[in-house]
């Protein structure tokens, strides 16, 4: 009969009289169902997609539409009639790529060391600062020459040995000066929190020492009320029992301030990563000879360069500045230490 409607048939010429079909011109498929070699396949759209989604091959079967047309009704029959097709063969499963190397792997030989607890708290810490902190810098050079002939007068009247002898090194001198400095310029001795910017109401500065697992900050508290010989007694004694792994918490945990000086090691400048939850970390090169030019003529001066790291949420550039600015004159006019 008629192909159905969503199956319309290529126009077919009319058959005429003559014997019953079987017996006209060679079908489209032959009787064992292959297609004679090189004739046209007659199929409906519908039934090449069927039998493609199948698994059929449409060459095989005997078309029951118009002129031996294979439609879908025919892929039905054999669908019924086929037996289940065996599975595919699994596809060989693909190898697992190699991992990747994560970011900062080492592929050279070398040699692990385990963290110890210090340094991991040290790396926490210091990648919490980099990320949550905006730092900003401001450096200026300052000249050290009267702080220097200060300190040598003062050691030359220090008692040789007993309770009352002390030798003062330039970083005791420095400690006062930032002290003096943060009470001048007290809204640098502060910290940000969610709820608004504490400010401290004592001058309490973090001293950074070199440790053999790392690095401590003992503290100078209320370093703007002592002298300079008790803060060099009680510099001296910190940074021994840091050393020896001795500090109570309660002498390294806290401060408003930090200093990092490594003009000892002939560090001209450098910049700190600051201390949180404090807002500023001084950090203090070498003293060097350099040429000056005083009143007009060149001149040979000692000069230290002196980079503040500030926490721009609590203070800004010109408050900075002005913290480094008052630093900079009690150093090179440091009568103002012995007050």
């Amino acid at each position: 009969g008629p192909a159905p409607p969503a199956e319309k048939a290529a126009a077919a010429p009319t058959p005429s009289p003559g014997p019953p079909p079987a017996a006209t011109a060679a079908a489209p498929a032959q009787a064992n169902g292959h297609a004679p070699a090189g004739e046209r396949l007659f199929i409906s759209p519908l039934a090449r997609r069927m039998a493609r989604q199948a698994g059929l091959d449409p060459a095989t079967l005997v078309g029951s539409g118009p002129s031996g047309r294979i439609v879908k009704a025919d892929i039905e029959a054999a669908l019924r009639q086929a037996p289940p097709a065996a599975p595919q063969a699994a596809a060989p499963a693909t190898p697992p790529p190699a991992p990747a190397l994560r970011a900062g792997a080492i592929t050279a030989p070398h040699d692990l060391v385990p963290h110890s607890s210090m340094r991991k708290v040290i790396a926490r810490r210091l990648v919490e600062a980099k990320q949550q902190i905006p730092h900003f810098y401001i450096t200026l050079d300052v000249a050290l020459d009267a702080l220097l002939d200060l300190r040598a007068a003062l050691n030359a009247k220090s008692a040789k040995e007993g309770p009352g002898a002390f030798k003062l090194s330039v970083n005791d001198l420095l400690i006062k000066a930032a002290a003096i400095a943060l009470r001048r310029v007290p809204k640098v001795n502060a910290s940000f929190t969610e709820d608004g910017i504490a400010f401290y109401r004592d001058v309490d500065i973090s001293i950074a020492v070199a440790i053999p697992d790392g690095l401590i900050t003992p503290i100078i508290r209320h370093a703007d009320e002592k002298g300079l010989a008790a803060i060099s007694n009680e510099m001296k004694t910190l940074a021994a029992r840091a050393r020896a792994g001795k500090l109570k918490p309660e002498e390294f945990q806290g401060g408003g301030f930090s200093i990092s000086n490594l003009g000892m090691y002939g560090v001209r400048e450098f910049a700190a990563i600051i201390n949180p939850p404090q807002s500023a970390i001084l950090a203090i090169g070498a003293g060097e000879k350099r040429p000056v030019v005083k009143e007009g003529a060149l001149a040979i001066a000692t000069l230290m360069t002196c980079t503040l790291s500030v926490d721009h949420r609590v203070v800004d550039g010109a408050l900075g500045a002005e913290w480094l600015a008052a630093f900079k004159a009690i150093v090179e006019d440091p009568l103002s230490l012995m007050l």
